[in-house]
């Protein structure tokens, strides 16, 4: 059985660059994940053995990047119980508004996660993929800590600011 917990996939070669933003996420966290390339449209039958396989390999979560028709997150999930979280990418002169729309409007029982278009959604589902998982995992859930607590010390406050819940003071 493969260390990976997360599957990364996507329906072509081109969305490479921006679906590797989500493995180097869950680096952050220290989550295993597997990378891979297949097309619901060209390829069914290879997504369809992949999502049949995907739990018994240890997978937890599936994160799915697609564009145009975007219909590979929605595959997935119909195929398999795991969480899927799909990353609309742009690829179409409707810059990834027409992969939202397809991921995101899911029927009732065959829900996909979806966050934003292109890398900043790639990294996103790196995010939510660990906070699945750290409900599970007391390591990743110490990652996941540890990590939100680096993220707030970049914050910078104005002199007199009370981080305690209040507003600035009048002085």
């Amino acid at each position: 059985m493969s260390s990976a917990r997360v599957g990364i996939v996507m329906g072509s070669e081109s969305d490479l660059p921006a679906m590797r933003l989500c493995g180097e996420v869950l680096d952050e966290y220290g989550i295993g994940w597997e990378i891979a390339v297949m097309s619901a449209h060209r390829a069914p039958e290879v997504v369809r053995a992949y999502a049949a396989q995907a739990e018994s390999r240890g997978l937890r979560v599936l994160v799915a990047g697609a564009g145009a028709a975007a219909h590979l997150p929605g595959v997935l999930a119909s195929l398999t119980p795991l969480p899927v979280i799909g990353v609309p990418l742009a690829g179409t002169p409707l810059a990834g508004i027409d992969s939202l729309l397809s991921i995101v409007q899911m029927p009732p029982g065959v829900p996909v996660a979806t966050v934003a278009v292109g890398e900043m959604g790639a990294r996103n589902a790196g995010h939510l993929a660990a906070r699945i998982l750290a409900l599970g995992d007391p390591d990743v859930a110490a990652a996941l800590r540890a990590l939100r607590q680096e993220m707030s010390t970049r914050v910078r406050l104005p002199e007199g600011f009370d981080a305690g819940g209040g507003a600035p003071d009048p002085a």
